[in-house]
């Protein structure tokens, strides 16, 4: 299993053992997690699921009155590099 598809995979089934009913889409440069968020989602059990999603390059809920809540989740296929972006002596 590619490590894109693997680590969109853990996320999801990380969020379904906290009881949310996930999907996963591969795309070209990413993948996306998708959970739909029920109502009654206790306090501490989305502490958890922002665990969760904190794993992710990127994360959001969007809410709707006809559509509830949709809690999205996005992993890209390559992983950014990280050094030497501004030159020599201009790190922080």
């Amino acid at each position: 299993m590619p490590a894109l598809e693997a680590r969109a995979e853990d996320l999801a089934a990380r969020l379904s053992a906290l009881g949310l009913t996930t999907r996963v889409e591969l795309h070209a440069t990413y993948a996306s997690i998708e959970a739909e968020v029920p109502d009654a989602l206790p306090a501490e059990s989305w502490r958890e699921v922002l665990e969760v999603v904190a794993e992710a390059d990127r994360f959001g809920l969007l809410a709707s009155s006809l559509t509830g809540r949709t809690l999205w989740a996005a992993v890209r296929k390559a992983v950014p590099a990280t050094g030497d972006v501004r030159g020599p002596g201009h790190q922080r």
